[in-house]
């Protein structure tokens, strides 16, 4: 069975992003834990949260991918916009326990021209003052396109995080198609050898969940501009082959295609007919 959804907007609640992904066809979905380019948190409410943990349970979600705002960068140059995003991160866990068991997605960062092994270091130095034994919530590195000076583009910068991490069992990975794709792991010709480098290098253990997304430049344009499912430089042919593939089965897709409501229905119904 397909596990499939789509990016929702939190502004109305908990429980009503839950109703609108059933709407949908949904079994999973996406949110911001906060305003993306901001830092400002809605109030919690703990009732609208146990409200959605209900119906997780009740209707069999798969679980949620919680996404970090963009504007967090845990190897930043800067002392205080580590801190900032350690602070942040941590807050959004502890909110996240409210509806326990769910996935926390993060863009690692960029290394600001410090250079790739100091941003691996400083992520991971990040990550163990924020990861708690007891949290539920599993933290997400997203694979990136590797513009710029992200860290992430390749397999083995997410390694070598992953080595550093003291709570190996509360740190995973999420592919992004259109990220990979961009930063040229080629899933349209060959996927079965970028999934197998991807076990080799990181461990197929490790992967929690896929942003299933087409993209709009070619093959290692290292551009990161996410299309609609089919009308982008992946395909419609390329992305059937990866909800049907066995390595992937009982994993959270989470759609982030330029899209309104209408069009995330359209997409889910078509990838689960896709999938049979």
């Amino acid at each position: 069975m397909l596990h499939i959804g789509c990016h929702l907007s939190s502004t109305k609640g908990f429980a009503a992003m839950g109703r609108t992904a059933l709407e949908l066809g949904g079994d999973t979905f996406q949110f911001f834990t906060r305003n993306p380019r901001g830092s400002r948190a809605k109030e919690l409410d703990p009732a609208d949260a146990a409200s959605l943990a209900a119906l997780l349970r009740e209707r069999h979600f798969a679980p949620l991918v919680a996404h970090a705002p963009y504007t967090l960068n845990l190897c930043g140059e800067k002392e205080e916009t580590r801190r900032f995003a350690a602070e942040t991160m941590a807050d959004d866990l502890a909110r996240l326990e409210h509806i326990p068991g769910q996935l926390y997605n993060f863009h690692p960062g960029s290394h600001v021209g410090q250079g790739m092994g100091r941003g691996i270091e400083l992520i991971a130095q990040g990550l163990n003052a924020i990861l708690k034994k007891e949290q539920t919530t599993i933290v997400l590195l997203e694979t990136m396109a590797g513009k710029g000076s992200e860290v992430g583009g390749r397999f083995e910068e997410l390694r070598a995080i992953l080595d550093r991490v003291e709570l190996q069992d509360k740190i995973g990975v999420c592919l992004d198609t259109c990220h990979v794709h961009d930063g040229g792991y080629d899933i349209v010709n060959d996927l079965d050898g970028v999934l197998t480098e991807f076990d080799r290098v990181i461990g197929l253990e490790r992967l929690k969940a896929i942003h299933l997304n087409d993209s709009k430049n070619p093959l290692g344009s290292r551009k990161d501009r996410h299309a609609c499912l089919g009308e982008g430089c992946i395909g419609i042919d390329a992305l059937t082959r990866i909800v049907r593939h066995s390595a992937l089965q009982g994993l959270p897709f989470c759609l982030e295609t330029p899209n309104e409501l209408p069009g995330y229905k359209k997409e889910i119904e078509m990838m689960r007919h896709l999938a049979e």
